[in-house]
């Protein structure tokens, strides 16, 4: 049996502390007055920006002009004002949604793996995969954190649009929808009950089958025949396809409707790549880790390499419908689609540019090669290469539409992410503790463990 050791617990708890401190400093310091918006967007525009002119632009009141000519400059004036207020409060909005938008980015990064790992985990049962039983309990162990980090994501969707003043998703304001068009002949679907009711399906059919295959994956190691086995086999057949349509439903509502006048129809494609390679990357890091610890004594260099393997596949897949995404749209060039890449290219170029490297150029050129897939130094260096090329690619998802060209990677952020790190790891190796290591009656165990290639 595992045991969590108490530095590894301490430095999870030491992350959340941490992390909790400057999501709360991110939010404090988000609130700003109109005036320190305007103060901030005149000094960007070195103290003399057109919003600082058209604040105190004032009616012409020479003698020579005329009623009319000082009626138009009036209106033209007040015109002048009202576009600044817009734009000093747009910005301000920006600014407030940041910290919202850090935690939701972060949510959702370490939800993903979670997620991806399940769907990993369900397809080596159902393929009755010979290579992989050793692992599976590093994947449950993984797929303990998808309840509460599915849950978190959700909360965290659903009180930027009430307690918050609609951070995260513009649909979720009436008045925004009221006054849109297209937003209005979505609003049957988009609308706040119904995004709580499919989340919490979503949440509620990958849970379910969360518990029952860890609940017959223990239950094998002390059964004597391969009931549960079986059982194992069926309900990952049917969680399959549940998966593929929920997994597309919630990348449309958790993701691609911050941008509600935006859609792809390789999205839900598009996403599920990012959260599979990610996911596959965890396994393979928390392997090594509990290799490096005496734990984990059957897995040998040819499971990692099986492992690395898949990193660089799915590396190539991710970049395949990335590609695919952006080559259709930009050759298309329909207005109401390109715009969605217009934007990244403007405000967001070098994160936008950057993932590319992480997450295709890096990992062709790292793990190309079959021996450096058995050197665990080397999966680990460029294995946290992709998690953070993947935890960029959902900043361009979620920060473009949310906070503009207002974005950093700063204090908020960051925090964020060691929040959800630390609650990762509690959770994770918490689950690892609960049984042993290595399944003990599962029909592939032999083949598992003489694996070689």
């Amino acid at each position: 049996m595992y045991t969590f050791s108490n530095k590894l617990k301490t430095f999870s708890f030491i992350l959340i502390f941490v992390g909790l401190l400057g999501v709360g400093y991110g939010f404090i310091t988000s609130h700003k007055s109109f005036e320190e918006v305007e103060h901030l967007l005149a000094e960007e525009s070195h103290g003399g920006g057109h919003g600082e002119e058209a604040a105190h632009a004032a009616p012409s009141h020479d003698a020579n002009i005329n009623a009319d000519s000082h009626d138009g400059h009036a209106k033209e004036a007040h015109a002048d004002v009202d576009e600044h207020k817009k734009h000093v409060e747009h910005v301000q909005h920006q600014i407030a949604n940041r910290p919202w938008s850090a935690l939701y980015v972060a949510a959702f990064f370490f939800m993903m793996i979670a997620l991806g790992v399940l769907a990993f985990y369900a397809i080596q049962i159902a393929s009755q995969a010979g290579w992989s039983p050793v692992l599976f309990r590093v994947m449950e162990g993984i797929t303990a954190y998808l309840l509460p980090g599915a849950l978190i994501v959700l909360g965290i969707a659903v009180a930027s649009g009430t307690i918050g003043h609609y951070n995260l998703f513009v649909w979720m304001d009436p008045e925004v929808v009221e006054h849109d068009k297209l937003i209005k002949g979505k609003s049957s679907f988009l609308n706040l009950p119904w995004f709580i009711v499919r989340g919490l399906i979503f949440i509620a059919g990958w849970s379910l089958y969360r518990h029952f295959s860890r609940k017959f994956s223990i239950a094998q190691d002390t059964a004597e025949d391969n009931s549960n086995f079986k059982k194992s086999f069926r309900i990952a057949a049917g969680f399959l396809v549940f998966f593929i349509y929920t997994e597309s439903m919630m990348s449309w509502d958790w993701i691609m409707s911050v941008d509600p006048h935006w859609f792809s129809t390789l999205f839900g494609w598009y996403v599920f790549a990012s959260m599979f390679v990610s996911g596959i990357t965890v396994i393979a890091l928390i392997s090594i880790y509990l290799k490096s610890r005496g734990h984990l004594e059957f897995v040998n260099e040819n499971h990692l390499h099986d492992v690395a393997k898949y990193m660089f596949a799915f590396s190539i897949f991710w970049t395949y419908l990335w590609f695919s995404q952006f080559m259709l749209i930009w050759y298309s060039n329909i207005p109401e689609e390109v715009t969605y890449f217009v934007t990244r290219f403007a405000d967001y170029q070098l994160p936008f540019l950057g993932m590319v490297v992480m997450n295709f150029v890096f990992p062709i050129l790292m793990l190309m090669n079959a021996d450096y897939k058995r050197i665990p130094w080397f999966v680990v260096m460029a294995g946290l290469v992709i998690l953070f090329g993947h935890y960029i690619d959902i900043f361009n998802m979620i920060m473009p539409a949310t906070v503009g060209d207002r974005w950093f990677i700063g204090i908020p952020e960051i925090s964020s992410i060691l929040l959800f790190a630390g609650l990762f790891i509690f959770v994770v190796f918490t689950a690892l503790t609960k049984a042993p290591l290595l399944v003990k009656r599962y029909p592939f165990k032999k083949e598992s463990e003489e694996f070689h290639y």
